[in-house]
């Protein structure tokens, strides 16, 4: 494999650890938990996982020596910087408490734990890819661990190669699917932990003892570099107003943290835009109206950052799409048996009335797309609705009737952009090597711990990092019931972005002027080199959520 310069300097990087993870530890328990709701529905559910206490690592003087441990890993869903980090921790971590320890990669995700398709990770492989992107040391995807012959066809592997833990690293829906997998393994006495790990660029997976998902610090300063790349440019030829759409899936902590980053025009927070109950009209006449407020001081150019699921978030859309969701999750055969050029009057014919007329008003492209087919979780695919063009268009067609009426003066000329793969397996940050390489040992530890139905927990990270605190989380705590496929499912519960949080309230301080000047911010490239202050600094979402 040949490498680039980048390649063989990060190699040699050494990820900061707490100091309790230094040596030998010890599990100390605190309280015991419950779901965040539901309670009696997910205690019913998972009866011999829930309820079990949240658990810290600290350093012991205890020189007792471990069993050799086979142990499997999982990638699971879409990419994001620091996996093989997280991977790296766990076979650290395992061999430390015992050389003879293995470790096993399940290929291509879930999928290769049902196919009996893995490769041992040996230190050879492993060396490859410290400190890289991606996920290609065992690839991942997106095969949903829900049914009982799927996992009787995994512990046949697992008992095959006597793996007596698995580590599954992924979002929300992954983990709750290592939750399940957990239950069932101690339900059934298989003899196998489960353990996961919190991975999702999107930001979405966190709570009190998760602090942030992995991925996110690095693809939002990726994100934040190319942002404002265009903004620079956009500051230069003084021509033209860039929609932007970062991916994020439902939650806008993306959007919100690029705009901390680099100080828009405007970003569009969805949460907040569900909160006031605006519809599609009054979006697109505050974007004409800040526009037309630059426009008045010469200033034609500008950017707009848009989260991916803001569709999603407007309530009319919102009440459209959980319709669409029940109706095709139960009409799927006979919606695909309808010829295309038909399915738009045939889904007008089947929706209540006023979900009829707002999809009927949709232009025939977003028509479509809100009607193709969901991911394996039963979710419209949002990444495929072009918000950002939907949006330029309207803002275009608004102010021509403004301009006509004498309302506006300006000139309007757009470029439309989504940001989402390109930061999904960039190079980790140093937080997220950090962060990940700590996951991945604390998993190690949890595991060594004897413990199943737990997630790898490393928080208190906006200190140095000997100063972060390691443990884990039972996933049933992070639980609630939601509906999916037009059935009640347990899930663990999305963290949105909060409109009384310190990240919100801080950019709403600033907007405003934003919207009018041109206060721009180019963060530059991810820096890996350099002084602490620059290159350790966690995201701008985490220093004010924890008022560092």
């Amino acid at each position: 494999m040949t490498k680039s310069a980048l390649q063989i300097a990060r190699a040699a990087y050494q990820p900061k650890v707490p100091a309790a993870l230094k040596g030998n530890v010890k599990a100390v328990e605190g309280k015991y938990t419950q779901s965040v709701a539901d309670q009696d529905d997910i205690k019913k559910l998972f009866p011999n996982t829930y309820g079990m206490p949240v658990v810290t690592f600290e350093k012991s003087n205890d020189k007792k020596t471990s069993s050799p441990v086979n142990v499997g890993v999982i990638l699971s869903g879409g990419q994001a910087p620091g996996g093989h980090n997280v991977i790296a921790g766990i076979f650290d971590g395992i061999k430390a408490a015992n050389p003879a320890s293995r470790l096993f990669g399940f290929i291509l995700g879930p999928g290769g734990l049902i196919d009996h398709k893995y490769m041992e990770l040996t230190a050879e492989i492993i060396d490859e890819y410290r400190n890289t992107g991606g996920f290609d040391m065992i690839g991942s995807g997106r095969t949903k661990l829900e049914k009982e012959e799927q996992f009787d066809k995994g512990l046949e592997i697992l008992k095959e190669l006597s793996i007596s833990a698995l580590v599954i690293i992924g979002g929300d829906d992954s983990n709750t699917n290592a939750c399940v997998l957990a239950e069932y393994y101690k339900q059934t006495n298989a003899g196998v932990q489960v353990i996961g790990c919190p991975k999702t660029i999107d930001g979405d997976l966190k709570n009190e003892q998760i602090e942030t998902s992995f991925g996110f610090d690095t693809a939002c300063k990726v994100y934040s570099e190319v942002i404002g790349n265009i903004q620079r440019d956009c500051n230069s030829a003084r021509k033209y107003w860039h929609f932007i759409k970062l991916m994020g899936r439902s939650a806008s902590h993306i959007a919100l943290e690029c705009a901390l980053q680099t100080h828009p025009n405007v970003c569009i927070i969805s949460e907040e835009v569900e909160a006031k109950n605006l519809s599609l009209d009054d979006i697109v006449n505050q974007l004409a109206a800040v526009v037309a407020k630059r426009a008045e001081d010469g200033n034609n150019f500008g950017t707009i950052l848009i989260p991916e699921g803001l569709i999603e978030f407007i309530p009319a859309m919102k009440r459209l799409i959980a319709e669409l969701n029940n109706f095709l999750a139960r009409n799927d055969a006979e919606f695909k048996m309808i010829k295309k050029s038909e399915q738009r009057a045939y889904i007008i014919s089947k929706l209540t009335k006023e979900n009829s007329e707002l999809y009927a008003s949709l232009p025939e492209t977003v028509a479509r797309q809100l009607t193709l087919d969901r991911d394996p979780h039963g979710n419209v695919q949002v990444s495929l609705i072009e918000t950002e063009k939907l949006l330029a268009e309207m803002v275009g067609n608004r102010l021509a009737e403004w301009k006509t009426a004498g309302k506006y003066v300006g000139k309007f000329a757009t470029q439309v952009h989504f940001f989402g793969y390109e930061g999904r397996c960039a190079a980790p940050s140093n937080y997220d090597a950090d962060y990940c390489y700590s996951l991945g040992y604390t998993a190690s530890c949890l595991i060594l711990s004897g413990k199943t139905g737990y997630m790898s927990s490393v928080r208190n990270t906006t200190a140095p990092a000997a100063e972060w605190i390691a443990g884990g989380i039972p996933i049933t705590m992070m639980m609630n019931m939601e509906r999916r496929h037009g059935e009640m499912k347990p899930v663990i519960q999305k963290a949105l972005v909060k409109l009384d949080g310190a990240p919100f309230k801080e950019f709403a301080t600033h907007r405003d002027v934003w919207a009018v000047t041109t206060d721009y911010v180019y963060p530059g490239p991810i820096q890996y080199f350099g002084p602490s202050a620059v290159c350790d600094e966690p995201s701008k979402t985490l220093q004010l959520e924890q008022q560092r």
